[in-house]
């Protein structure tokens, strides 16, 4: 039995740089005139998708079906969890018909461990209420390690909604792990003070012309208002202080890249 990708947090290191490398042999397969290869032919992936979600569900459907796999996907609106059967009971289901991974997505923060602890199917956490989002922060690592070619030593700025934002914490857990200097920026409202407590050396900046200054990556995160009753500010003054302007690129590093994930 495979083991589970529940967060970036309980990776260590040179469990992350496995990922990563093998990752580099499948990416040729990932334009539009790719070779389907026969790496999970036999297997059932099932993408169990309790919130919305666009790119992170289509991606890993594409990726199961280019590596050979069979999936099926459900969704909370499609499943019995809408006529009030419990998300174990449901998973329980499903694991009983035998597929080799279920990839999950769900509203609340640790739903994916607490479900690990209850079945013997692996189970890969797509993102987990506001807790972590693993396999999006690996993504954005193999990015950046392909632009820039490390990850140590490098300077990287988060901007945005960081209080909300599930992808922001897997990527600080990544990022310290390999040793790049991270620097988190955002209203006060929406980046309080213990997110400094993450990971050692991050650092927290409230005006975003200081954080992204030398900055190898900018990393800029949307304001997540499904999370949250009402915005902390308009939206013209929240792109005033946050948005990302031609000035700012030019603070940064000369070779800078942009990321939006």
């Amino acid at each position: 039995m495979g083991r589970s990708l529940l967060g970036i947090e309980d990776l260590d290191r040179a469990e992350i740089e496995r990922i990563l490398d093998r990752a580099v042999a499948f990416q040729p397969h990932g334009g539009a005139n790719f070779a389907k290869v026969n790496t999970c032919t036999g297997m059932m992936v099932v993408n169990a998708f309790f919130e919305n979600s666009t790119r992170t569900r289509s991606s890993f459907e594409i990726a199961a079906h280019r590596l050979g796999a069979d999936t099926l996907s459900i969704t909370a609106a499609g499943s019995s969890v809408a006529k009030g059967e419990s998300l174990v009971d449901t998973l329980n289901t499903l694991a009983a018909m035998r597929p080799s991974v279920i990839v999950m997505r769900h509203q609340a923060s640790g739903a994916p461990h607490f479900l690990a602890r209850h079945l013997s199917t692996p189970i890969v956490n797509a993102g987990d209420g506001t807790h972590e989002h693993p396999t999006q922060a690996l993504l954005d690592a193999r990015t950046i390690l392909d632009r820039l070619g490390r990850l140590e030593g490098l300077r990287v700025a988060i901007i945005g909604d960081i209080q909300h934002s599930r992808v922001a914490r897997s990527n600080v857990f990544l990022l310290s792990k390999f040793g790049a200097s991270v620097v988190l920026c955002g209203p006060p409202t929406l980046l309080p003070r213990e997110m400094a407590q993450l990971a050692p050396g991050v650092e927290l900046e409230y005006d975003m012309r200081r954080a992204v200054r030398d900055a190898n990556v900018i990393m800029m995160l949307r304001v997540q208002l499904e999370r949250i009753h009402e915005p902390p500010m308009q939206a013209g003054e929240y792109f005033r202080f946050y948005g990302l302007r031609q000035e700012h690129v030019e603070l940064a590093h000369p070779d800078v890249i942009v990321m939006h994930p």
